[in-house]
C-alpha cells in the first residue's frame, strides 16, 4: 500500500485536504506538511522527516505530492527520496492539485511507488482542461 504526503508552501496542502473531505470524505493515508514563513526551512525539514517516518509505517512506499518543482518542499522531499538508506521507497511529484489528491485512493493499492506516481499523473492529466466557448443548444449541464 502507498501512503501520501502533500508538501506545499503555506496552507495549500491543508486546504486541499480539507476541501477533499467535502467532496470525497476522508482520504486514507494522506498527510499534509506545510512550509510556513514563521517556521522556515529547517523546521519544515524536521516536520517533513516526522511526517515521512509516520507515513512509512506499514507502507510499500510513500508518494510525496509537492506544489512545484525546485521549491523547498520539493528539494527536501527529493533529499529523502534519493537517499540510498530510505525505506520504504519514496517518489516525488510536482504540481499537486485537487483532482490529483482525489485520485490518490485509486493508486494507493499499488505495491510500487514509482508505478503509483506514474499512474497518478496519467489519471490527473485529463483533468487539465482549457474552457472553450462552443456554439450549441443550451443545456442544463456545465
Amino acid at each position: 500500500m502507498i501512503h501520501f504526503l502533500v508538501a506545499t508552501h503555506g496552507p495549500l496542502a491543508t486546504a486541499l485536504l480539507e476541501s477533499s473531505r467535502m467532496v470525497y470524505g476522508t482520504l486514507p493515508k494522506v498527510t499534509a506538511v506545510t512550509l510556513t514563513e514563521q517556521a522556515g526551512i529547517e523546521e519544515f525539514r524536521e516536520d517533513f522527516s516526522r511526517a515521512l517516518h509516520a507515513a512509512s509505517i506499514g507502507a510499500d512506499g510513500v508518494l510525496v505530492l509537492c506544489d512545484m518543482q525546485s521549491g523547498t518542499p520539493w528539494n527536501v522531499a527529493c533529499q529523502f527520496a534519493f537517499s540510498p538508506q530510505m525505506m520504504p521507497p519514496v517518489a516525488v511529484v510536482a504540481g499537486v492539485n485537487f483532482p490529483m489528491l482525489l485520485q490518490t485512493d485509486e493508486v494507493s493499492h499499488y505495491g510500487d511507488v514509482q508505478t503509483a506516481a506514474r499512474q497518478l499523473i496519467a489519471l490527473t492529466h485529463p483533468s487539465l482542461i482549457l474552457a472553450e466557448l462552443t456554439v450549441s443548444d443550451p443545456s442544463d449541464d456545465f
